[in-house]
């Protein structure tokens, strides 16, 4: 008999093979196995999902559907392995998905956030170098914040300005620019990180221990200084809360980016390709999808049709 937890790990094997990161899906599938070997299960039914969401079932009917989803994708790939998996149905848990509207940080925001992560303590002092570091790159560059996790030394040209993204979550490459100011912060960031912790060859953002900094740990200490702010409510047992969101500085990015277009009066459609790429995003929707969803930009964007349609129209009449 195999235990679930050990065929979690040949799926994520095969599956980041083929470019997927699946680092939150770990988590979650992670904790579904863990909950099936202790009750002695070893291939995956409806009932054990059920089960699984009973004993877990304090999160709200959208979480619990992307969880579902999860665990189908993992049931559909082990269904070839043991014919004994069923694969729950995709409907067994309804809910209706919303993007969630992003939060546009202030400038003072941001610089409270940068400033506030420098002051993380720990044994070394590299918390706040590093903390500081990450979430300032990620608000001016725009990078998801497993991009910028994954980057090594070597992927940064700092005299060109250039930072190689070699696997983006879509597993593509791309060269991200950056300002000087930017590279001299890097520069600066790992002369202190030598300094504290010696010669290092790989990971660019580490922990006082001298590993690459986690996911979660970017996460939890983004969370900390998010109270600390005001921005989420202070939590207990180390809890992260709710509230604006380390992806949020992506978005902030997005957004400042294209009001920056209104402002100067270029062409958005035009500009808007260059930001695709620049992000990353498969899709020009995906990018356009910031003018629906911040009101300033969305006003922005019907003021600038008002008056192309005002144009054709004077136009037209002068024609006459």
């Amino acid at each position: 008999m195999t235990a679930l937890s050990q065929r979690l790990a040949d799926y994520l094997t095969v599956r980041r093979s083929l470019g997927f990161e699946l680092i939150f899906e770990e988590r979650v599938l992670r904790v579904f196995t863990a909950f099936a070997d202790r009750a002695g299960a070893d291939h995956i039914t409806v009932d054990l999902f059920l089960r699984w969401k009973a004993a877990y079932g304090h999160a709200n009917n959208d979480t619990w559907s992307h969880r579902l989803g999860m665990v189908r994708a993992f049931a559909s790939w082990l269904n070839g392995y043991d014919e004994r998996t069923e694969i729950p149905p995709a409907g067994l848990i309804p809910a209706k998905w919303r993007r969630p509207r992003p939060y546009i940080y202030s400038e003072k925001e941001m610089a409270t956030l940068v400033s506030r992560a420098a002051g993380l303590r720990s044994r070394y002092g590299l918390r706040g170098w590093t903390c500081s570091t990450l979430f300032g790159l990620v608000a001016v560059t725009g990078l998801r914040i497993n991009e910028a996790l994954r980057l090594d030394d070597d992927d940064l040209d700092l005299d060109a300005g250039v930072i190689t993204v070699k696997r983006s979550k879509n597993g593509k490459a791309r060269l991200v620019p950056i300002a000087s100011s930017t590279a001299e912060r890097l520069a600066a960031y790992r002369a202190e990180r030598m300094r504290l912790l010696g010669p290092t060859a790989g990971a660019l953002f580490r922990n006082d221990e001298g590993r690459r900094m986690t996911d979660c740990s970017a996460r939890y200490n983004f969370a900390v200084v998010s109270q600390d702010m005001g921005l989420r409510e202070r939590q207990r047992f180390c809890k992260h809360g709710r509230g604006p969101r380390i992806h949020d500085l992506r978005h902030t990015f997005a957004v400042r980016t294209i009001i920056g277009w209104y402002r100067k009066g270029l062409d958005p459609d035009r500009e808007m390709l260059r930001l695709t790429t620049y992000l990353g995003h498969l899709k020009l929707d995906y990018t356009y999808w910031y003018i629906e969803a911040v009101p300033e930009l969305l006003q922005l964007a019907s003021q600038r049709a008002e008056r192309s349609f005002a144009k054709g129209a004077a136009g037209k009449g002068g024609a006459r």
